[in-house]
């Protein structure tokens, strides 16, 4: 059985050690859950990360309050929750005493400059492993190349939309995605009868 305890513990440490969100955060949680532990696999991952970043709130958050609960429960979200959000608190808190001092700190602009690069590297490793997990089919490629032009337009032009809009948009593009995949089970399902 996974502790409680086994939980806190990870999740504090994964709060204590990432640098830059929730996507900064999927590559340690990848690491952790599904090749280390085991607790999940590589498709219920993906899972977690699609419904982690439709689902309102900090991706790291929402990641930590899916795979406690996934894997203890109520309680096991909960203490996920409560760790992964623990460090980022007790940063902040120490911080805000000595907020215009620490910025003032030469030494913490080299610092932050640094971990920028960190987070770079580990949003890109992470969004790599993803998809080479990624099943490998004309309706993926077809959505990945969608996606990834429409990014690369967006940035360049400096579109800005509303996120909601992306969500309810992308949401409704799953359902089709759904309903389509449905259909073609079931017209083979009645093939074969």
């Amino acid at each position: 059985m996974k502790s409680l305890k086994t939980l806190f513990l990870t999740f504090l440490k994964i709060g204590a050690f990432t640098f830059g969100g929730g996507y900064a955060m999927i590559a340690l949680l990848t690491a952790e859950f599904v090749q280390k532990k085991q607790w999940l696999t590589s498709d219920e991952f993906l899972d977690m990360v699609a419904v982690a970043e439709s689902t309102p709130g900090p991706v790291a958050v929402n990641s930590a309050t899916y795979i406690g609960y996934r894997i203890a429960g109520v309680p096991g979200a909960a203490v996920s929750t409560f760790a992964v959000c623990l460090p980022s608190f007790v940063t902040i808190f120490i911080i805000s005493l000595f907020f215009d001092q620490f910025l003032a700190l030469k030494y913490v602009q080299y610092a932050f400059d640094g971990i920028q690069v960190c987070v770079v590297y580990l949003i890109l490793s992470a969004g790599i492993r993803m998809l080479k997990q990624l099943a490998k089919n004309a309706l993926n490629i077809v959505i990945l190349t969608i996606v990834i032009t429409a990014m690369v337009a967006c940035s360049l032009l400096a579109v800005s939309f509303s996120s909601i809009a992306c969500i309810l948009v992308c949401g409704a593009a799953g359902l089709a995605v759904y309903m389509v995949e449905r259909a073609r089970s079931d017209k083979r399902r009645d093939r074969k009868q």
